[in-house]
């Protein structure tokens, strides 16, 4: 990575997962199970969390958002899309209206991966990128 890009990355106040991410820990997840399995396992951890509340839930677009208050206020979408019958691919979209002399960007990844984390916990993790390749 360059110099210039991790002085934007740091700074920025949103993290985003996506397919093609260059930063491979923000490529999109695929994991073993169904849409329903999927979308319950992460309200459950959503709803479990301390620091988090849930403001809205659509099982119709496959997305929940919350609020994420753990001493950084951050808001928070899930996306949820199955791409095969037990093969469920998870996004996150994350993003805060504060700032921060040391940069929001590392906090921000840094709730990603703990929520990738607790889902690999619940499930099977398949890969990352397209189609779930790594």
């Amino acid at each position: 990575m360059s110099f210039f890009r991790s002085i934007a990355t740091r700074y920025r106040k949103q993290c985003e997962t996506n397919e093609t991410h260059w930063d491979e820990e923000l490529r999109t997840r695929y994991y073993k199970a169904n849409f329903n399995q999927m979308f319950q396992s992460i309200e459950q951890i959503l709803q479990e969390g301390q620091s988090y509340k849930i403001t809205s839930v659509s099982k119709d677009h496959g997305e929940i958002s919350a609020e994420i208050n753990s001493g950084f206020p951050i808001f928070l979408i899930a996306t949820i899309i199955t791409v095969k019958p037990y093969q469920t691919a998870v996004d996150f979209h994350l993003s805060t209206e504060r700032f921060s002399i040391t940069g929001a960007g590392p906090v921000l990844k840094k709730e990603v991966l703990r929520l990738y984390e607790k889902l690999g916990q619940a499930h099977t993790y398949i890969g990352a990128g397209k189609t779930g390749k790594a």
